[in-house]
């Protein structure tokens, strides 16, 4: 997934953007002095699986402002549902969201932004070595 960047964030702020997609949960850098218009262009991978356990495929982008001494705010989030693009990915072996805006809102459901974010879905099929997954590791039998 890379994060491209966001557009008409109000205020100002050193914005970050916090993914998550199910139990994994990544950050991409702080936009420093780049106030209400910051932009990213980050390339952020996660390990998805699909068919998989769960139908929630889905990332969640937090919009974070950090803050040196106290909690850092919660600007507003976003939600890329990707279930189609895994779908096309695992028949293909790749499959693409091209760059495009999202709506930013606020706990209440206000729009406070965009975001534009391009998704990459290449499918990875992992090796079997004698049955046994070996996460990339070719097992050898000599001493």
């Amino acid at each position: 997934m890379s994060v491209i960047g966001s557009k008409r964030l109000k205020g100002s702020m050193d914005p970050y953007v916090l993914i998550q997609y199910k139990s994994q949960e990544r950050k991409s850098s702080v936009a420093r002095g780049q106030g209400g218009s910051p932009v990213w262009n980050e390339k952020i991978t996660f390990r998805v699986e699909y068919p998989g356990q769960g139908d929630q495929y889905k990332f969640i982008l937090k919009i974070m402002d950090k803050d040196t001494f106290s909690t850092d705010d919660f600007i507003g989030q976003a939600t890329i549902y990707v279930e189609d693009l895994m779908a096309v990915g695992v028949e293909k072996g790749t499959a693409e969201l091209h760059p495009r805006k999202y709506s930013v809102v606020r706990k209440d459901q206000s729009y406070c932004g965009e975001i534009e974010v391009g998704v990459t879905f290449t499918r990875k099929v992992e090796e079997q070595y004698h049955g046994e997954g070996l996460g990339g590791w070719k097992q050898s039998d000599d001493y």
